[in-house]
């Protein structure tokens, strides 16, 4: 199962970026000014061996080119990374890397809400790109939304949304209250984003969201989905859908200033 998410991890980001080649690493360089800024991790098939020196001639590199010195790797696959990692002088933060291979637990649809996957072209994509960054206190820009719609269209993204419930039973015209992504590869997904927005937590949004993600990643051939939990209380939270931990992430960045 790790050798399939290490495949994974490798090729999602050669949709929107270009591999460059550090030996033992690799970082993903997005084409063009606008789009998420990569990280670097361990080259495909080479698990081990990335000394400081390595890490360094990476960092060197993202600084050239104005992107966030990052990395990303999981533990039980590449155990050395860490001490280099660190060495070099960046911090490293843990997560729990959690699978869920059947189908998801049962969760009804929140009361008062409705969720749902969206178009490219659905007028209501603004909005539910918007709920996940109000999540985190942050605000997307037109950029992030075409991006978002762009990979719909291309079959690399889904989106799923829950909406305010408006005009009756089965209505959805409401705000947008929470929403997350998955991405397929293959027979691999990746759940990514999922947030609430403060005034509409607790009432079960993000697991429905999640649970509907599934759905919409097993009804496109994915067998096995994953999703990188941001600490214990959320990894708590997923376990409840039936996703079990099986690994550890690990996300290297500069110490703060």
């Amino acid at each position: 199962m790790l050798n399939r998410i290490e495949s994974y991890y490798d090729a999602v980001p050669r949709s929107s970026a270009r591999a460059e080649d550090f030996g033992p690493l690799t970082f993903f360089v997005r084409e063009g000014a606008d789009g998420w800024p990569f990280y670097a991790r361990p080259a495909l098939g080479r698990p081990d061996g990335a000394t400081a020196a390595d890490v360094e001639r990476v960092r060197a590199r993202q600084r050239e080119l104005g992107l966030p010195e990052a990395f990303e790797w999981v533990a039980e696959t590449t155990p050395g990374l860490r001490a280099a990692v660190e060495a070099s002088g960046l911090v490293v933060h843990e997560h729990p890397l959690m699978v869920l291979e059947g189908e998801p637990l049962a969760v009804p649809e929140p009361e008062g809400a409705r969720v749902l996957a969206l178009a490219a072209d659905d007028p209501r994509l603004a909005a539910a790109v918007a709920a996940p960054y109000a999540a985190f206190g942050a605000t997307p820009g037109p950029a992030d939304v075409e991006r978002v719609a762009a990979r719909i269209g291309a079959g690399l993204t889904v989106l799923v949304a829950g909406f305010e419930e408006t005009g009756g039973p089965g209505g959805s015209g409401g705000a947008a209250l929470a929403g997350g992504q998955v991405q397929p590869v293959g027979d691999v997904a990746e759940v990514v984003g999922v947030g609430t927005r403060p005034e509409a937590r607790r009432r079960g949004l993000g697991l429905a969201v999640t649970a509907a993600l599934v759905a919409e990643a097993r009804a496109r051939g994915v067998g096995t989905v994953f999703l990188t939990a941001s600490d214990a209380a959320v990894e708590r939270l997923y376990a409840r859908l039936g996703f079990r931990t099986v690994a550890t992430a690990l996300i290297a960045e500069a110490p703060a200033p």
